[in-house]
């Protein structure tokens, strides 16, 4: 690509790093004053083949929206999810299972929790369709008026959370103790486990404390399940729920309201964790808890300490505008200081009759970056399922280099500030006492940290087996079952011991390949591998018939060979298999049928349970239908220049008419970790498309070089040069889209996208602006060096190494290029965002106006990244629908 133009960004500041020293200067402002519009309207000549959508008045199409919003409404969020079967062993019962969800019952507009009984016999002919019971008995979840505290606000941000209500709950398998949070407190119910189960709803319990601010992120602990801890104004904390104990494990944070003095944190995942690497915890109890000879119990929590000092504050407009506060965040920008973490155990004890005798924070017998040097984020943590070991995945800061270690809790030593007592801990330790790293990845594109470890409990202490998924060895994701040889050696903690290359790293046993092809397992954002240690199999979900649609396979760990599919093709599933293996439930759907959940039931001959048959046996909700002016997009595939095969689908306008050409619009996303295209049911989704298709619009989306399940070298190929390839593909997708179907008129192009597809809209209208006629971009990256490291870095590298890679692709210093015509862009933007903060259209606005170029700016008030008020998701799609007709 050519080279585009720099733009100054004051008459004497010239080069990126010189323009930096303003950027960052404008990173805590809070607000824009005096932006103003002044468009025209553009008369467009009449071409007879062209064909005009209608013109509405805004109240016309305000009336559109809502009919488009009550059929969305009927079926989002609706589906059940969060899956955890029970198995009912009374042999002479009429139910085999019995399966806890949360969902949203008819008539109900939160998530509750809830329970089907699974029948161990049906009438085949018939259709069965399982009842959703309340567990709850006349339960609010959702507080008064939706008012969430900041914290709760924050991570249904960072989890993309719109249902109110349960969201997640923990689940104690052998007691039948459910714990969530709910209606700003903490909440417990019992049902299965050794209680028995009911058969009517329950009154949960509420958790009392007596702390203030809320508790967060609550869960039971397995080895003694009247204990339960949370986290409280960023520190760790453990309740009693029968007694009502309450103890605080943690001291690291002082309360205070300045964030710049109160910069600790405990059992908390910061920012970039949360919103970059999907981990939305920073505590992990250890499975199990040890017998003492008095009858009392020792209980383990692994938990990640953070110190944010270093760490840049930014202030974003508190939600109470009224006030006309900021709130404060630490928020660490590109090749600027991340937070330091290390990784701490906090030791319980008990008596006989459960109460707590004492508490012990422990530390690692030498400081995080001492014994993992090079580490620069915690990325996974947790415990071996036997309670042996604490385990972290590591990975550097250009995110190249993944480790992942076994710590023993024995590594940890009491937290003291007398030397003398800190070296008697350290002198009596066992020799021995090492962490391991028992594995090793590396890759020169970058890491996609997942979801799937399962370690299986040793049969010797010289090995350790486990099965990982590995992106790197072939470019695709796939299982592997790996030994480790754990040989410790005799390092002395209590001398100067210094990290030499190599250092805790074990050798290799053997490493077996388990699934292979140009196709990938299925292991980010939540996935699960289910492992039958009885039958040595591996249930995993994966795209091996077509990266379109997503199935449950399953395949052995002891003689791998033959990968078996267990979903039925022409739709795409998510799956959840039970807990003894004989029967799975499946939430599938495709383009033209929205979303229905299945039960199925694997029969066959035990002989051969590879070849297991999913039988349907009962329906938990069967597919709502259609709209009757519900048209499926057509998915396509076209070869691309690049080389590499590209999907693509399209909605064709409703009104169709021989030679007419109809306006196009082109929805895109574009980045990294997304797939847009595929077979699953698209009607409430992508700012109901259908729609725009209804009033004559064609719509094109197109996956291009940069998504996601199409393999390492295909998403890499934004490595340092986001934004440089994207618009290559969309254009080619247009082009071909124009030449198989005669409808779409590529003299009238709108790109609109969100986040990094309103980065990509703005992309669009810069490098092509003889395609695109107008842009309409939503909370738009403009400027990377304004954006958070874990992100950025793991795609542009920090900035130093790559100048021209960050300046090519900040769109806000190359707004010279942008058409000098009216009514061509508009850009959309919550004002509270605090991940693509205001500041990014902030100074977009700032250099189009020293460029004299025209623009349109819609501020939201209250929304932060995503737009969650209904009623600003209104007025956003009438905008949208407002401007296309308009300008379009």
């Amino acid at each position: 690509m050519h080279r585009v133009k720099k733009v100054k960004l004051c008459d004497n500041t010239e080069g990126i790093w010189k323009r930096y020293s303003i950027i960052t200067k404008f990173v805590s402002m809070a607000a824009v004053d005096g932006l103003s519009d002044s468009t025209e309207v553009v008369e467009m000549e009449d071409v007879p083949s062209q064909f005009y959508v209608e013109k509405h008045s805004w109240d016309g199409l305000r009336d559109i929206i809502h009919c488009s919003r009550k059929y969305s409404g009927m079926i989002a969020n609706k589906a059940p999810h969060d899956f955890q079967f029970v198995q009912k062993k009374d042999e002479n019962g009429p139910h085999s299972h019995r399966l806890y969800y949360l969902g949203m019952p008819y008539g109900s507009r939160e998530n509750s929790l809830l329970y089907s009984e699974i029948p161990k016999k049906i009438r085949k002919e018939a259709l069965l369709v399982l009842s959703w019971k309340q567990m709850l008995d006349h339960f609010q979840a959702t507080p008064h008026q939706g008012a969430y505290s900041r914290e709760e606000e924050l991570l249904r941000e960072r989890k993309r959370l719109g249902a109110f209500g349960i969201t997640s709950y923990d689940y104690h398998a052998k007691t039948g103790l459910f714990l969530f949070q709910a209606s700003n407190s903490l909440f417990y119910c019992q049902d299965g486990g050794h209680n028995g189960f009911i058969s009517s709803p329950i009154k949960p319990v509420e958790v009392k404390t007596h702390c203030s601010g809320t508790r967060m992120d609550p869960k039971i602990c397995p080895g003694h399940p009247d204990y339960i801890a949370f986290v409280n104004s960023n520190d760790l904390w453990m309740a009693n729920i029968k007694s009502g104990e309450e103890r605080r494990l943690t001291y690291c944070h002082k309360g205070l309201d300045n964030v710049k003095e109160d910069p600790k944190s405990a059992g908390v995942a910061t920012f970039v964790i949360q919103e970059e690497f999907d981990r939305f915890t920073g505590y992990w109890w250890s499975p199990s808890a040890t017998e003492e000879p008095d009858g009392g119990k020792t209980m383990y929590l692994l938990y990640e300490e953070v110190d944010e000092s270093e760490v840049e504050i930014i202030h974003v407009p508190s939600p109470a505008l009224e006030e006309r506060k900021a709130d404060a965040y630490r928020y660490p920008r590109t090749g600027s200081k991340n937070p330091q973490a290390t990784l701490k155990l906090a030791e319980i004890k008990t008596d006989h009759q459960g109460r707590i005798v004492s508490t012990q924070d422990k530390e690692l017998v030498l400081p995080f970056t001492t014994l993992f040097p090079g580490t620069e984020y915690i990325a996974r943590a947790g415990w071996t399922s036997d309670g042996k070991y604490g385990w972290a995945v590591l990975l550097d800061r250009c995110q190249r280099r993944l480790q992942l270690a076994l710590l023993p809790p024995a590594l940890f030593i009491p937290v003291t500030d007398d030397p003398a007592q800190r070296l008697d801990s350290l002198q009596s330790l066992p020799g021995n006492t090492q962490p391991y790293i028992v594995y090793e990845e590396t890759t020169d594109v970058w890491i996609n940290v997942h979801d799937i470890f399962y370690p299986f409990v040793q049969t010797t202490d010289e090995e350790f087996s486990f099965i990982w998924v590995n992106e790197s060895k072939t470019g695709f994701s796939h299982l592997y079952k790996t030994t480790s040889l754990l040989q410790p050696r005799s390092y002395h903690w209590a001398g100067d011991y210094q990290y030499l290359e190599g250092d805790f790293k074990c050798a290799i046993k053997e490493e077996v390949t388990l699934t292979s092809g140009e196709w990938e397992v299925l292991a980010r954002h939540g996935s699960k591998i289910w492992v039958n240690e009885a039958t040595k199999l591996v249930y995993f979900q994966g795209t091996r018939d077509t990266p379109l649609e997503h199935h449950l396979y399953v395949v052995s760990y002891d003689a791998p060979g033959d990968v078996v599919r267990l979903t039925k093709p022409g739709f795409s599933h998510s799956c959840s298999v039970s807990q003894n293996f004989d029967m799975f439930v499946s939430h599938y759907s495709n383009v033209s049928t929205p979303p229905c959940v299945h039960v199925y039931k694997l029969t066959g001959s035990e002989g051969n349970p590879l070849h297991m048959v999913p039988e349907f046996w009962a329906s938990m909700m069967e597919s709502p239908g259609c709209p009757g002016d519900y048209s499926p997009p057509e998915i396509f595939d076209f070869p691309g220049k690049s080389g590499f095969q590209l999907y693509g689908m399209v909605y064709k306008p409703h009104n169709l008419q021989p030679g007419r050409k109809h306006p196009t619009v082109l929805f895109v996303y574009g980045g990294p970790q997304v797939q847009l295209v595929n077979n699953s049911f698209k009607g409430m989704k992508y700012l109901r498309l259908n729609t725009l298709a209804s009033l004559g619009y064609a719509v094109v989306v197109i996956d291009g070089r940069g998504s996601c399940q199409r393999g390492l070298e295909f998403e890499g190929a934004l490595k340092n040069k986001l934004g440089q390839v994207e618009i290559e593909d969309q254009v080619e997708g247009l082009q071909y889209v124009a030449e198989r179907f005669n409808f779409v008129d590529l003299s009238r192009v709108a790109i609109h996208g969100w986040s990094y597809g309103g980065f990509l809209s703005l992309m669009g209208l810069i490098q092509r602006p003889n395609v695109f006629k107008v842009a309409i971009a939503g909370a738009p990256v403009t400027v990377w060096m304004a954006y958070d490291t874990g992100y950025t870095e793991r795609y542009m590298d920090i900035p130093e190494n790559n100048q021209q890679g960050y300046e090519e692709g900040s769109v806000a210093l190359h707004v010279d290029k942008l058409p000098s015509e009216p009514n061509r862009l508009l850009i959309l933007h919550g004002f509270l965002d605090e991940n693509v903060h205001f500041f990014h259209t902030n100074f977009l606005v700032s250099q189009i106006i020293r460029a004299g170029k025209p623009y349109q700016l819609q501020v939201y008030p209250n929304e932060r990244h995503s737009i969650r008020c209904p009623e600003s998701g209104e007025h956003y799609e009438i905008m949208l629908l407002y401007f296309l007709q308009q300008y379009l």
